[in-house]
């Protein structure tokens, strides 16, 4: 697995009538943008509109259209199967009823055979006589079963498709990836008549993935096929970050048991001291046996914390550590499938401390600060392109390695598209961090995050809160922040403007995402809001400016007496 943990395929595709009037076949890949293909992965997938009942071709078309939709609109969370077979339930039951309503569709129904491809895996997704296949080392291993008729004369008859039955039954399969790997879907047009040993001899050629899927749909052709033929031919370029189904099952499992102390064996792990004891999770830093390096396990806690709130945070963080590309952002490991006895996550010590500690000693100088501003908020805007907030941004949960490297931790409460959100009770964010919008029931997005990342700038540079914010949180006002120079007259204006816009009341009134604030930090006051005035003398040096006065009016009392 490359560093990025991104997964990376090439693709082909080909189609043929075959002797046909029409093309009743439908075949699509679909890689979405970057931040899409690592919450739901790659889809491929081919449909066979079955021949002899009408609207063959819009049945299969559809089947595709509507799986692509919606698949990536459903819970990444939930897994690649149990997402499958969501985006497709609703198509099966509006086919199956238009088959029997509407004389235009009557008896309508279409195979369907997808492979969806994240992380490690790919997971077949099928119904039909369509077929998925799985090439590794000159082997050929069919994924899929055919749902037809096993009497003689009757192999061509379908007894479950989409459309055939009310309710849907979706077979699948997931197999793991390598490097190299070649998937194939084609439809019995292809199938039929060209032989397994025939398409084993065409992937191995190893040509280009588009010269291999039209040279399958030829063999077809020249086997004098009777239908549509339809291949689509996948080469695995790079596999992907380990995918959190291959967690999660597991996670449903695992019992959430008191948190435990220092000292305690955990699945191989000795506790050796306790990092933080927080009002949710205890967390510890462990070794895994003697000479291995040092971890950190965070356990849950089941008192105050409750079962879906756990599982759900474990979730979260496992998933987004394992596909958040930046180095900016902390990451979480993978144990080996049957190590763990108990619901925790593991994490890579980052050595070093947290960016809270670094404010109590003293504030950063200007260039520093700004440099550390930067990669903080590239860690926000990493986070952000994928769809995810971090909800929960502030000194405390940033680490400044002893190496001079930088992470944002602690993405438990980070909320992801379309993911179950927590309790009232267990509702995420930090009062004092929190922007003013999340305590009018905001569950927290993009610009709330931009509003803890202000305060933690704010922080940053001043050591002291926003005006806004009470140290002890008792009450929370939102007034007009003290602008920074209060606290820092050597700070720029154009960063004190950036920093103030970060923290408007208004969320419209912010930058419209963080990486505007990127480019703002790095250009300086060329892109960034002029201040409306300098400051004046007793704004920037009161001591001095009060010395001067008492001094002034020392000079003219003694001018007085003299004059007397």
């Amino acid at each position: 697995m490359d560093a990025d943990g991104r997964l990376q395929i090439a693709a082909g595709f080909a189609t043929a009538l075959g002797p046909r009037a029409d093309n009743q076949d439908f075949g699509a890949v679909h890689i979405g943008p970057p931040s899409e293909q690592a919450l739901h992965g790659v889809v491929a997938l081919v449909a066979d509109g079955v021949s002899g009942s009408k609207a063959g071709r819009i049945a299969s078309e559809l089947a595709g259209r509507t799986f692509i939709d919606a698949y990536v609109d459903q819970n990444p969370l939930k897994g690649v199967a149990s997402a499958g077979i969501g985006a497709l339930a609703g198509y099966n039951r509006w086919l199956h009823a238009k088959g029997r309503s509407d004389p235009d569709m009557a008896g309508a129904a279409t195979t369907f055979t997808a492979l969806v491809l994240r992380g490690r895996e790919a997971t077949a997704l099928h119904v039909g006589d369509s077929r998925a296949w799985h090439f590794r080392d000159g082997v050929l291993t069919r994924l899929t079963e055919d749902h037809v008729l096993a009497q003689p004369g009757l192999s061509h008859v379908l007894y479950r498709a989409i459309g055939i039955e009310p309710d849907l039954r979706l077979d699948t399969r997931a197999v793991p990836l390598k490097a190299h790997d070649r998937l194939l879907l084609t439809t019995d047009g292809v199938h039929v008549v060209v032989s397994e040993a025939d398409l084993t001899r065409l992937l191995a050629r190893r040509a280009s993935s588009e010269a291999d899927a039209q040279a399958i749909v030829d063999a077809a052709a020249a086997a004098e096929t009777r239908d549509n033929a339809t291949a689509i031919v996948i080469d695995v370029i790079r596999i992907g970050a380990v995918d959190q189904d291959a967690i999660g099952a597991e996670a449903a499992d695992l019992p959430i048991l008191p948190a435990p102390k220092v000292g305690d064996n955990i699945d191989g792990f000795r506790l050796e001291r306790m990092i933080s004891d927080g009002k949710y999770t205890r967390v510890f830093v462990a070794r895994d046996g003697e000479g291995a390096p040092l971890v950190v396990l965070k356990f849950p806690k089941p008192k105050l914390l409750s079962e879906a709130g756990a599982r759900g945070a474990f979730l979260r963080e496992s998933f987004i550590g394992r596909r958040i590309d930046s180095p900016y952002v902390g990451k979480t490991l993978t144990l080996d499938p049957g190590r763990q006895s108990r619901l925790y996550i593991a994490q890579p010590l980052y050595v070093g401390r947290t960016l809270h500690a670094r404010i109590a000693d003293e504030p950063f100088q200007i260039p520093e600060g700004i440099d550390l501003s930067i990669r903080l908020s590239r860690a926000v805007a990493a986070l952000h392109r994928l769809g995810i907030a971090h909800r929960d941004i502030k000194p405390d949960n940033v680490i400044l390695e002893t190496n001079g490297g930088m992470k944002l931790i602690d993405l438990g409460v980070a909320r992801l598209p379309r993911t179950p959100e927590f309790s009232e009770t267990e509702a995420p964010g930090t009062p004092g961090y929190k922007a003013p919008e999340m305590f009018a029931g905001n569950p927290g997005d993009a610009r709330t995050d931009q509003y803890a990342l202000g305060v933690t700038l704010y922080r940053l540079f001043t050591g002291d809160y926003p005006s806004g914010q009470e140290t002890d949180f008792s009450r929370i006002r939102f007034d007009k922040p003290t602008r920074p120079t209060t606290h820092r007259p050597d700070m720029p204006a154009w960063l004190e403007a950036a920093i103030l816009r970060t923290l408007s009341v208004d969320p419209a009134d912010r930058f419209a995402d963080v990486e505007e604030l990127i480019h703002v930090l790095e250009s300086g006051s060329a892109a960034a809001v002029p201040m409306r005035r300098d400051l004046s003398l007793m704004e920037r040096e009161p001591v001095r400016f009060w010395q001067a006065v008492s001094a002034g009016l020392f000079v003219l009392l003694l001018v007085s007496w003299m004059v007397r």
